[in-house]
């Protein structure tokens, strides 16, 4: 039986993670200090006997060092979360995204040089690019970054660092990586507090409430499923020529933020009114926002067989009937 440790296991795509291996007959380690995920994200698979779960910190060199030692790949998505998070504490933005990683990279080649070969999943994001001005974005474009007085930066930038890191861990020292850059991934079990859009909007409208939609509502992001994303991140893992490469992942489908509340009203049914609201007021005075966020998938399509099983109205009736019932996991 393969041992998987996931890091952010008891977090919206963490623990979602979890159930794919354990139901791919993994045992599993999770650790996770639940300072943004909970441990109810697991209630399914709490009592599953190959499921260890650990409360502390992926910070934690002892802790990281005696469970690498045990496990043959390591899935690394523990990190800040959030738009509004990272608006309001850049400190822990920067610290929990670099130092961790940095971590366990090098406990990763020390199990290298003993003979054993440990492979890491490095999850990354979208905001990598930064507000790089192209119409869609491919895993070689440049990285463009606002400047350093405005925090909302210090996300992409951090989580840019730690790509660095691991591919140069990997050409240096051989420690197999690889890389997803994911795109605004939604789904059963994701929380709204930290600005996430679709779980906010949802939830406003089986509520009758307003949505309340950001600036203009004309930025364009694309939406895809938990599960079509954890299954194309299991494939990148079985796949050797996806090691030492970066992949976005996510879907094509552009929609603007005003469309997808629309949208959202009509499948829940609604007459909730939509509202418009600042950046300021949402966040603060130098917050600064990406217009169009849209990736190229070409090259996740020529390594795997990535066929995503939901589209945008499916997400959403699966999430309106979660938050119309109580059961969204």
């Amino acid at each position: 039986m393969r041992h998987a440790l996931v890091t952010g296991g008891a977090g919206f795509i963490g623990s979602h993670l979890v159930e794919t291996l354990l139901s791919d007959g993994y045992a599993v380690t999770v650790i996770d200090d639940c300072s943004t995920g909970s441990l109810e994200n697991l209630t399914a698979v709490c009592d599953v006997p190959e499921l260890e779960i650990i409360r502390g910190s992926v910070g934690d060199r002892e802790l990281v060092r005696s469970v690498v030692g045990r496990v043959d790949e390591v899935y690394h998505l523990a990190a800040a979360v959030g738009v509004a998070l990272i608006a309001r504490q850049p400190i822990a933005t920067i610290e929990r995204n670099i130092y961790p990683t940095e971590l366990l990279l090098a406990e990763l080649a020390q199990q290298w040089e003993s003979g054993r070969e440990v492979k890491l999943f490095l999850a990354s994001t979208s905001e990598v690019y930064g507000k790089n001005p192209k119409p869609v974005w491919t895993e070689d474009d440049d990285l463009v970054f606002g400047p350093t007085t405005r925090p909302r930066w210090s996300y992409g930038a951090s989580k840019a660092i730690d790509e660095f890191l691991a591919l140069a861990y990997w050409r240096e020292q051989k420690v197999p990586v690889v890389i997803g850059r994911f795109f605004n991934v939604v789904g059963p079990r994701q929380s709204g507090a930290y600005g996430m859009v679709l779980p906010r909007f949802v939830q406003a409208a089986v509520r009758g409430e307003p949505l309340v939609v950001h600036d203009d509502g004309r930025q364009q992001r694309c939406f895809a499923h938990v599960r079509d994303v954890v299954r194309a991140v299991r494939q990148l893992m079985e796949c050797p020529q996806a090691v030492g490469r970066v992949f976005n992942i996510g879907s094509e489908r552009a929609i603007t933020i005003v469309q997808l509340a629309e949208l959202v009203r009509q499948i829940a049914g609604s007459s909730s009114p939509i509202e418009f609201c600042s950046y300021a007021q949402a966040y603060d005075e130098d917050f600064e926002d990406v217009r169009r966020r849209v990736p190229d998938l070409t090259r996740l399509r020529q390594t795997i067989d990535y066929r995503p099983a939901y589209d945008l109205e499916a997400i959403i009736r699966e999430l309106v009937e979660g938050q119309a019932t109580g059961n969204s996991r």
